[in-house]
């Protein structure tokens, strides 16, 4: 059990509570604002609430000392404990517009930001989609909960991914794939069922229920891909593998990726280990 425990339930009783309060905000909130984060993204109006609520309600936790966000250039001190959290507010934002699922990653480290897998002490998601749940990893195990009243109500106490693979899901343009991950796609594409919604943590639930792969690979216009490590790459990477199935940048697990920046993007492939062991022969070939 973590030294960090308590800490850790508070934690994620919290972001259990502030769900049904994102929620009910976005339909007053999907228009764009004057801003940009810093990757350059358009944010919405939703972006900046969530992170405000969020950033109010941990700084309220003792164990919790900087709250990072992707919606701000800089950790932020909220506090003297050994805890770091970045998050992730509103992942997949622009599917307010279509009404379509959308999240919130949570990623809980010990000490200093940027951290490494290693530093990782616990992450989750929410996932706004016709249930309200949230998926947990801590000590190796995975937990879903339903949110939907603002606790922690466990309908699955062991999630694991499926043995056989299901579906299959991308990121980037197609003309901006790379050589090894479209000969990959052209392969899996005959096998399984192609689900992408634009937003990770919807994605990347349809892998955990069904079995299969997620990717937001490297791009010949970005070589790093899109996805950033702190907020995105490692806390799925952690839940996907303490499912059972595995994570690679393209050559191995996210986790092991030495963090070298606060914004630092990842390529981000997770899912059963056969797939992924798959696309690395794919991308190593190439």
């Amino acid at each position: 059990m973590s030294a960090h425990s308590d800490t850790l339930d508070e934690i994620f009783e919290t972001f259990a509570a502030l769900a049904p309060d994102i929620r009910a905000s976005l339909p007053g909130r999907r228009v764009k604002s004057d801003e940009t984060n810093p990757s350059g993204e358009t944010r919405l109006e939703a972006d900046a609430y969530a992170d405000e609520l969020i950033e109010d309600a941990v700084a309220e936790i003792d164990g919790v000392g900087i709250y990072a966000s992707e919606e701000q250039a800089d950790p932020v001190d909220v506090g003297d404990g050994p805890v770091s959290i970045a998050c992730d507010p509103l992942d997949g934002s622009s599917n307010i517009k279509p009404n379509s699922p959308m999240g919130t990653i949570i990623a809980v480290y010990e000490g200093e930001l940027p951290a490494s897998g290693d530093d990782l002490l616990a992450s989750g998601f929410v996932l706004f989609g016709p249930i309200l749940t949230m998926t947990v990893a801590r000590d190796g195990d995975v937990y879903e909960a339903n949110v939907g009243d603002g606790e922690i109500d466990v309908i699955d106490d062991d999630v694991t991914i499926p043995d056989e693979p299901v579906v299959y899901g991308m990121g980037g343009r197609v003309p901006d794939w790379t050589d090894g991950f479209a000969a990959f796609i052209d392969e899996v594409e005959q096998e399984y069922k192609l689900r992408y919604g634009g937003a990770m943590v919807a994605d990347v639930n349809q892998v955990l229920t069904y079995g299969g792969i997620f990717s937001y690979p490297a791009l010949q216009s970005a070589p790093n891909g899109k996805l950033r490590l702190q907020f995105e790459g490692i806390p799925m990477a952690y839940i996907v593998e303490s499912a059972g199935g595995e994570s690679s940048d393209g050559s191995g697990s996210i986790l092991d990726v030495e963090p070298t920046e606060f914004h630092q993007r990842v390529p981000v492939h997770l899912g059963n280990a056969e797939l992924i062991d798959r696309v690395e022969t794919h991308l190593a070939d190439a």
